[in-house]
């Protein structure tokens, strides 16, 4: 569900631009693409590492799988992951309304993004560049250090099995949830955590390509 929403957020006007030859988006619009493009994509990343949990409850502790992750607790996971998702969009859309735009910008991507809109704005940028990398670092590091340490606790245990069907087994109910978390951080950090760094807008819209239409 969330991934459809994600994609839905910026895909859709893609194609309808394509179709009518134009790539006008009002300032409204703007906005309400950034607010929903954060929270489903925030939301990817804490729902990715609560896989990541799963995946380490059900091969390091198997026996106690349906006792610890019952259903109260998977309900507040997602509860509580809703929550600060929709608190930090909520922080980032109305901090990008404090920043003056000239009145006719061409934004150099196809769809409204976070760090290119704070580098094309005309008033000073510097609280909103604090917010993000904060953001970033935290919602987006602090699960991704859950999900390091659920998966060197699971190739640990994977170790200690000792035939290769068990190995093997083992390792294809991670296989897939592992590809997705590389291709969404690596691509998705790169975009954000990289913005401080000269790049080209090509680059950094081909890099978020990956994340929002590829990995979902």
């Amino acid at each position: 569900f969330v991934d459809i929403c994600f994609t839905s957020t910026t895909i859709p006007k893609m194609l309808m631009n394509i179709q009518k030859e134009s790539k006008v988006i009002t300032y409204a619009g703007c906005v309400t693409q950034i607010y929903f493009l954060i929270l489903f994509a925030v939301l990817d990343v804490f729902l990715l590492s609560v896989m990541a949990y799963d995946r380490f409850v059900a091969i390091c502790h198997p026996l106690h799988y349906r006792i610890i992750m019952n259903p109260l607790l998977c309900g507040m996971l997602v509860l509580v992951s809703w929550v600060m998702c929709i608190l930090n969009s909520l922080l980032q859309s109305l901090m990008m309304l404090r920043l003056s735009f000239c009145t006719h910008l061409h934004i150099p991507h196809f769809f409204c993004e976070l760090n290119e809109m704070i580098q094309i704005a005309c008033s000073d940028t510097f609280l909103n560049n604090l917010v993000m990398y904060f953001a970033a670092v935290l919602l987006g590091g602090g699960p991704f250090a859950g999900i390091l340490y659920s998966y060197s606790k699971i190739v640990s245990s994977i170790r200690r099995i000792s035939s290769a069907q068990g190995k093997y087994k083992a390792f294809s109910t991670c296989a897939s949830h592992l590809s997705v978390v590389c291709l969404f951080y690596c691509t998705m950090l790169g975009v954000y955590l990289g913005s401080a760094a000269p790049q080209s807008s090509h680059s950094s819209a081909v890099v978020s390509v990956m994340y929002t239409v590829v990995t979902p």
